[in-house]
């Protein structure tokens, strides 16, 4: 029993080191658009994994463990990857 609660305390807890992060798009009307914004936020260190779901206009952002990216630094990416950021939802 005490055994499955450390496995819990430890892997439990990885969730919280690393972030979710689902930005909502304007201009994204194909799969190019969401190559073209994943090609600019995957240069970002802090960035571990980004998933497009075009029917929502939605980029989930995924980051490294224990790092975060600011909602400005987010926003600048996509900006320069030629779209408009209409919101930012962090998990």
């Amino acid at each position: 029993m005490k055994i499955l609660l450390l496995i819990f305390l430890i892997f439990g807890n990885l969730a919280v080191w690393a972030g979710e992060i689902d930005v909502k798009v304007n201009g994204m009307v194909c799969s190019m658009c969401a190559q073209g914004i994943q090609k600019h936020l995957k240069n970002e260190p802090a960035i571990r994994h980004v998933v497009v779901d075009m029917d929502q206009k939605i980029v989930m952002i995924h980051t490294q463990m224990n790092q975060d990216i600011s909602d400005e630094t987010i926003t600048k990416l996509i900006t320069q990857a030629g779209y408009n950021v209409a919101s930012i939802k962090r998990k």
